[in-house]
């Protein structure tokens, strides 16, 4: 199991949210890239390599619909920093733009729901590059940078973008995320299982039991953790997150 750390970017700075809410932000760092380098060093530094990016988040681009981070994007790609991107990436030209930045993944999220016709044919078009972006709140799919509610099944969501050929699923629980008190394995393995594709954990980790219980979920098909808050606040550090991914739980 890998550990993704969580670069999210809003106004040109690092920061984290509270259950996707922009009115509860933290700020971080004033140099995203300067805190995804750090982070990767630290993965490096830890031993783990292999298939290892750093998960970046462009919160501007999740409200407006557009990708408001390409220089910082290519400035990654410069520092030779692996990386998968979500947010606001609702068009073929978007999504080209930032392979061509230097992206291993791009993640579609409000608009591989609504528009299937483009998670088709981006996922056609760049075969292992597209990942689909699962935002749910009790269940049900959230969009839009997690400000639009919907009564879809986030399960039957995730069945129908991995027949539609996406070579992964990040599920966020939103209750969870920023909260510091633990993910929502229950769900996460229910996607996995329905889905039948390699799925991301996100949202919530908060200790190294969580990372180290997740590993429970490998069969499944979670390989991955994404870390965000517990990192910025010290609950621990990418070397023992890494060495809790590789502990048999």
């Amino acid at each position: 199991m890998r550990i993704v750390p969580a670069v999210d970017i809003r106004g040109g700075l690092c920061v984290n949210l509270v259950q996707g809410d922009f009115d509860q932000e933290t700020v971080y760092s004033q140099d995203p890239v300067d805190q995804a380098q750090a982070w990767w060093h630290a993965l490096l530094e830890a031993g783990q390599k292999g298939d290892s990016l750093i998960h970046m988040v462009d919160l501007d681009g999740a409200r407006t619909g557009a990708c408001c981070i390409l220089p910082q994007l290519k400035m990654l790609a410069r520092r030779g920093i692996p990386y998968e991107v979500g947010g606001g990436i609702r068009s073929l030209e978007t999504i080209e733009q930032i392979l061509e930045a230097g992206a291993a993944r791009v993640i579609l999220g409000t608009a591989a729901y609504r528009d299937r016709e483009l998670l088709a044919e981006s996922c056609r078009r760049w075969p292992g590059k597209i990942a689909v972006g699962i935002d749910a709140r009790a269940g049900q799919l959230v969009l839009s940078g997690w400000l639009e509610n919907t009564d879809a099944d986030a399960l039957v969501f995730a069945r129908e973008v991995a027949e539609a050929g996406a070579s992964r699923i990040i599920y966020t629980d939103i209750l969870s995320d920023g909260m510091l008190s633990g993910p929502n394995q229950e769900m996460t393995g229910a996607v996995a299982r329905t889905a039948a594709i390699p799925v991301t954990l996100s949202g919530g980790v908060a200790s190294l039991d969580d990372i180290h219980n997740a590993r429970a979920l490998a069969a499944l098909g979670v390989d991955e953790v994404i870390v965000g808050r517990a990192l910025y606040v010290g609950r621990f550090t990418v070397e023992q997150a890494v060495r809790a991914a590789r502990e048999r739980p």
